[in-house]
């Protein structure tokens, strides 16, 4: 099976356009508050410095751009950027102050401002959150899409990652690859969420591996959840976490984590509604697979050092298994491998040739339930269908791409929507 997706430069944590990242700005005004942190006063003085400026006319503060004064934005940024810096110790974790954070370097950037410089004076004190006044109850901070739709008047963005088989990676940025990963290596590693696989070879001897073992921990979120873990095993799929509960907790928010099964013992799925994200987990022909829709800012919500993420980056090269090792003899002949799969893929597409491989190498007809599943699992979880198929290249050249440019000029717009 060829590798498929963008080019491994555009797949990196850095390859995305700085602008993409000001899509989470608008979530500054929903966050939830921790009892210590201050990021809802933040919010909400920038919002009311910004709202004085409206029709332009300020000065000062150097800057491009129009609409609002530049000087008086730059003013603005900067006693925002203050102000999350005084409550960034008691702010850990909060995905309004991560998106905060991200949100005023990027404008900084757009707008040319300095980070010396005069600073916007206090406002006058308000409601804390615009639409939180009388008749109007404040969004659920423990429900992502409504909070994010409720303020942008549209859904929020989404990202899928998958592994299976082999296994076989298919990352946020359409990356497929088949690796020959041994042992524990992290899928997901951000502010939010930790997820880990471990591999071991499917015979003795073999470059070939298959996922034995997953991890999942839903980190401590304040007031919707206690930390959580989810361990699962070839041959036990627990349709609970570790502490026996099947939900966050006791916090107000608890419900919006939860386990269902579908399967007993061959496919959990567990919902985290506060921060946008869905996992399936199932069980086939021995081992296992995994199956991710997250919300954009929570899969970008991590630090240079949480940079080794399969779901990020794909395999690193030195674990891609070569097309050499790819096309060996198998177990059957290909020709029996491609018409079982062909059975239920009809389409020669990534998913297709990794079936084959995965039939071909095992000699287990069982493996092509693996590939059909995380097909139709992509199907459900990506936002653009026309995504779904990825196709090898033999120059190494995608075939299909991310596509980044309509999310772009849609957090563009809202932006420009907001300073004025």
């Amino acid at each position: 099976m060829g590798e498929s997706g963008q080019s491994p430069s555009a797949g990196s944590p850095h390859g995305s356009p700085p602008t993409l990242s000001t899509l989470t700005l608008l979530l500054l005004l929903c966050g939830h508050a921790h009892s210590q942190c201050k990021i809802l006063r933040c919010n909400a003085e920038y919002v009311s410095s910004t709202l004085s400026l409206r029709g332009g006319g300020a000065s000062g503060g150097g800057g491009r751009g129009g609409g609002v004064g530049s000087g008086g934005l730059c003013r603005a940024l900067r006693s925002y950027a203050l102000c999350t810096r005084r409550t960034a110790r008691t702010c850990r974790g909060d995905l309004a102050f991560h998106s905060a954070v991200h949100g005023i370097e990027d404008l900084m950037i757009q707008h040319n401002c300095s980070r010396q410089g005069p600073t916007a004076p206090p406002p006058p004190r308000g409601p804390a959150l615009p639409g939180a006044g009388p008749g109007l109850p404040a969004p659920d901070p423990c429900d992502y899409e409504g909070r994010f739709s409720r303020l942008h008047g549209r859904p929020p963005g989404f990202l899928h990652c998958a592994s299976f088989g082999d296994p076989h990676v298919r990352s946020f940025h359409h990356h497929f690859h088949t690796c020959r990963v041994q042992g524990a290596w992290p899928l997901l590693d951000n502010d939010f969420l930790f997820v880990q696989a471990t591999s071991s070879p499917v015979a003795l001897g073999a470059n070939a591996t298959a996922i034995r073992k997953l991890t999942i921990i839903f980190k401590n979120m304040q007031e919707c959840i206690d930390q959580k873990v989810y361990q699962a095993e070839v041959d036990n799929l627990p349709a609970a976490f570790e502490d026996g509960s099947i939900n966050g907790g006791d916090r107000p928010g608890g419900s919006s984590l939860s386990i269902h099964t579908a399967n007993p013992g061959n496919h959990v799925e567990i919902q985290a509604a506060y921060i946008g994200t869905t996992i399936i987990i199932r069980q086939t022909a021995g081992q296992l697979s995994f199956s991710i829709k997250v919300a954009e800012d929570v899969a970008t919500a991590f630090s240079a050092e949480q940079d080794l993420q399969l779901c990020v980056g794909g395999c690193p090269p030195s674990q891609r298994l070569s097309r050499s090792e790819r096309n060996r003899r198998g177990a059957i002949t290909i020709d029996t491998a491609r018409r079982l799969c062909k059975e239920g893929l009809p389409v020669e597409d990534a998913y297709f040739h990794s079936c084959v491989f995965d039939v071909l190498i095992s000699g287990d007809p069982n493996f092509t339930v693996a590939a059909q599943a995380a097909l139709e699992d992509a199907r459900a979880f990506l936002p653009d269908l026309e995504k779904l198929h990825l196709f090898p290249s033999d120059a190494g050249v995608p075939l299909s791409s991310a596509t980044l440019l309509a999310p772009l000029l849609s957090g563009l717009l809202v932006l420009w929507l907001c300073i004025q």
